[in-house]
């Protein structure tokens, strides 16, 4: 068995597409017109009650039960980018849990809620330049410090 991707129901997607592409550089994989798929295994689907067979009125907007969530390096830069979205419906400010990712949410065009945060390894790293060691950043993150070291590892 092997996951395929995440298919979101959109209402324009030439819109949604644009949306995708040019707020997270997300790169198109495969083009059918009304559903798109990118590299990350996220798929734009027009049309959604026609592909599962089921009416148009059972399509929720704004259901609120899941979320698409992404990682940026330059978190503080993305918030700016965002900034060029002025109709952008946000869920809150910038948070920061209490393993100190900074995260934003808010709602893409057809009303699925989007959780951008600074990158795990971003979070460690500031740790660190703020003078913590690995003990000390494993506490404050309550991970292992293996597991911070996998983290920093990572190319995700």
């Amino acid at each position: 068995m092997n996951y395929i991707c995440t298919v979101i129901s959109v209402t324009d997607i030439n819109l949604s597409r644009e949306f995708y592409e040019n707020l997270f550089g997300l790169e198109v994989y495969q083009n059918y017109g009304i559903n798109i798929s990118f590299t990350c295994g996220l798929a734009l689907q027009q049309e959604f009650d026609w592909l599962v067979n089921l009416p148009k009125d059972t399509v929720l907007k704004n259901s609120n039960n899941m979320e698409l969530c992404f990682e940026e390096e330059n978190f503080d830069d993305f918030l700016q980018k965002l900034k060029e979205y002025p109709h952008i419906e946000y869920l809150g400010d910038v948070m920061e849990h209490s393993w100190g990712q900074r995260v934003i949410r808010f709602y893409d065009l057809d009303g699925h809620i989007i959780e951008v945060g600074e990158s795990m390894k971003m979070v460690i790293n500031r740790f660190a330049d703020s003078g913590l060691t690995m003990s000390e950043i494993s506490n404050r993150m309550n991970v292992s410090v293996e597991d911070l070291k996998t983290l920093l590892s990572c190319s995700i």
